[in-house]
């Protein structure tokens, strides 16, 4: 219709936020924005991981495949790759993809030279930019009291004798091209639910009966109130939309004792990251490769608009 707008002012409210996790409220939305903003943040945010692997000397139990293969599985911290070039887009190495403004190169060098088995792991690998390097993780459950004790990700194991030498280069990239370059560990969303009870129909209900309505849900959902014995709607984004409540009441004879609705409009977001950028960064990252996006989504209606309007002479002047 003539005149007529979609346009909307999404919100977001900051639910839980950690450097690896954040979860937050998308309002005032439809789903088709949720899902792009979901699937830009696993395939389309980019990162970089090594992408070029050359040994040197390998005389581990591993054959230079594999070790290449852990190489790039392993997260490196990617604050810039935003602001880094493509390798294939790089002028100044013309698509080389070795040079400081779309690479970053990486040594390793290992030798065990004792009877102990030697561990080695991605605290070996040397950077050439001090902004890149692999992920630092810290499990409480490890048990180490000094941060040096913790030796990172292990890419392999030496025995006595056994050497690793290999150089490898690290390129900006995006999760579409490669699950290393995905910068999420997880991206979900869900419809906000919004549950009723009927409380005159629950009233008709023995306390046996509302015990069952509630233990139908295989999360807690409903709780029994201990002082008024009603049932209580206390945690309604714990419920799966798996309706098992809405069959439970119905095969008690009383449909629309409970109801449950999503709202359209609101959507609860959870990410995890791998560590390669921080959560948050990694949806405001997102925002903007949609963004930009959109912006060419725009350019080419606009482009088409003018070949529609001048035919041959406007793809002419544009080259084609």
């Amino acid at each position: 219709m003539e005149g007529a707008t979609y346009q909307r002012f999404p919100k977001v409210k900051i639910r839980e936020l950690k450097d690896d996790y954040v979860k937050f409220e998308l309002r005032e939305s439809d789903v088709s924005m949720a899902n792009a903003l979901r699937r830009v943040m696993i395939a389309e945010v980019p990162t970089i991981a090594i992408d070029l692997v050359e040994i040197e000397v390998n005389s581990s139990v591993l054959n230079d495949e594999f070790i290449a293969h852990r190489l790039g599985l392993i997260p490196l911290t990617s604050e810039r790759a935003m602001s880094m070039r493509f390798s294939r887009d790089c002028d100044a190495c013309d698509g080389d993809g070795q040079c400081e403004f779309c690479s970053v190169e990486f040594h390793l060098r290992a030798k065990c030279i004792n009877d102990q088995t030697l561990d080695v792991t991605s605290k070996d690998l040397y950077s050439s930019d001090h902004t890149v390097v692999p992920v630092e993780f810290s499990d409480a459950g490890t048990g180490y009291e000094n941060p040096e004790d913790q030796r990172g990700i292990t890419i392999v194991k030496l025995r006595k004798g056994q050497e690793l030498r290999l150089r490898a280069i690290a390129r900006k990239g995006i999760g579409k091209d490669h699950a290393k370059w995905s910068p999420a560990a997880t991206v979900t969303f869900m419809y906000e639910p919004e549950i009723h009870i009927n409380e005159e129909m629950m009233e008709t209900l023995s306390l046996e009966e509302k015990t069952s309505v509630i233990e139908s849900s295989p999360t807690k959902v409903f709780a029994l109130n201990p002082h008024t014995h009603q049932v209580e709607v206390v945690d309604p984004e714990a419920y799966t939309y798996d309706d098992e409540v809405l069959k439970k009441v119905e095969s008690m004879g009383k449909p629309g004792l409970v109801e449950v609705y999503a709202k359209e409009d609101s959507f609860i977001f959870t990410v995890e990251s791998t560590g390669a950028v921080k959560a948050s960064q990694l949806v405001i990252n997102a925002i903007d490769v949609l963004k930009q996006k959109l912006d060419a989504v725009r350019l080419l209606e606009d482009t088409v608009e003018a070949d529609d309007q001048f035919g041959e002479l406007g793809a002419h002047m544009r080259g084609g």
